[in-house]
């Protein structure tokens, strides 16, 4: 079983604070994005293009059941909690979602071999009228 799990956006920071819990619990640092990678033979944004969301996310949580049965701190890909077989398995966990602001995660992320970012952000917070001013003018 995983000492904690890790889950966020993309740059919220996972992989580096893994690698420096991990560092500091003595024990493995486990990427399931690195783990998916080793088992399909493919860097996982290639495996995405090539295999599609559903297989992609199917390897996605074999990786993550295979990195939680280690003793090690886990960190998650993105899109893992998507799955409600992963949230399912990740309740049994001691599971941390770290954030950070948008400018950071969106510094974070830059130009790199990441899913496209969007172009605007809406606080979709308060009522569903409000939330679709916000994005109508942010369409706009």
């Amino acid at each position: 079983m995983a000492r904690v799990v890790l889950v966020g956006l993309p740059g919220a920071g996972k992989s580096t604070l893994a690698r420096a819990l991990a560092d500091r619990l003595g024990c493995l640092a486990l990427d399931t994005d690195e783990v998916l990678a080793r088992r399909v033979a493919a860097p996982t944004a290639e495996y995405l293009r090539r295999a599609g969301e559903d297989r992609f996310r199917e390897a996605e949580v074999g990786a993550l059941l295979e990195a939680l049965g280690a003793d090690a701190v886990v960190a998650t890909g993105a899109g893992v909690v998507t799955r409600a077989d992963a949230r399912d398995r990740l309740r049994a966990e001691r599971t941390v979602w770290l954030d950070a602001p948008d400018a950071t995660l969106l510094e974070r992320v830059g130009d790199g071999d990441r899913p496209a970012v969007a172009s605007a952000v809406v606080d979709t917070s308060g009522t569903l009228d409000e939330a679709l001013a916000r994005l109508v003018e942010a369409a706009s």
